[in-house]
């Protein structure tokens, strides 16, 4: 199915992970992609396989979403490569635990920078040129972190929460200017992350285990599992969708007192 047959899409954080699977899911729909990683050697990489995979064109631009001039020159290239954008990913973050009083205001300002202030900077980029054509749709991969809270993870929580509202605000403010703004919540993902953090403990394979057995289908989600929505959410289908926050967290949310 190639539902996003000439468009153009922009994937932060899009070296691994989750990111990754959705640049490959959008890509594989027919979008020429932009792939907008802070990494250089994993965002070209993947570019080159996913471009490879698919033979639709993919582009590695080195994008900080923490710096307004970086978000601005990634929207300024791919322009020239391929148009204005039609589709953006904001998926880029990074997760920031501190029991409250032990963090710093430089674990604050770096979690701030790329979990709200990025999306907002990317958000600011591509709307202009997505209200003149009247068309255009931005999905921001949030978490299940935007709802629940979990002890000794501040300030991540905080960033979350207020993402939701930064996505729900913006979804209803430009509704009817042909713009569909939606979220994505993800539980535990089976990322390299999820692999290294299993890699610190005594026993990874265990740790894998237990963390797999609190998840009530009894595995970690798939990062293709997260892109299948957000090819949705991409594509016309999902149009009259504003402001929804779909949870993909098999269930672990619904669960109280575990």
């Amino acid at each position: 199915m190639q539902r996003l047959k000439n468009k153009t899409a922009i994937v932060t954080g899009a070296g691994r992970g989750i990111g990754a699977a959705i640049a490959r899911r959008l890509s594989l729909e027919g979008a020429s992609v932009v792939i907008a990683e802070i990494d250089p050697s994993e965002g070209l990489k993947t570019a080159k396989r996913i471009e490879k995979e698919t033979t639709n064109p993919v582009l590695f631009i080195p994008t900080d979403v923490s710096r307004p001039h970086s978000v601005q020159a990634m929207e300024e290239q791919t322009r020239l490569a391929f148009g204005t954008a039609d589709i953006l990913v904001n998926n880029a973050g990074v997760a920031v635990f501190r029991e409250p009083l032990a963090s710093t205001k430089q674990d604050w300002d770096r979690c701030m920078s790329v979990d709200i202030e990025g999306v907002w900077s990317c958000c600011r980029a591509v709307l202009p040129a997505m209200l003149e054509k009247r068309d255009g749709a931005i999905i921001n991969i949030i978490s299940n972190h935007a709802f629940s809270i979990i002890k000794s993870t501040f300030p991540y929580p905080v960033a979350k929460h207020a993402l939701l509202g930064l996505t729900r605000s913006l979804a209803l403010e430009y509704a009817d200017r042909g713009i569909s703004i939606n979220a994505i919540s993800p539980g535990y993902t089976d990322t390299q992350i999820a692999e290294n953090e299993f890699a610190r403990a005594e026993n990874p394979a265990q740790a894998r285990a237990e963390t797999e057995a609190k998840q009530p289908p009894g595995r970690l989600c798939r990062p293709d599992e997260i892109a299948a929505i957000a090819a949705m959410l991409a594509s016309e289908e999902a149009r009259f969708m504003i402001g929804e926050n779909i949870v993909i967290d098999g269930g672990v949310s619904l669960r109280m007192y575990e």
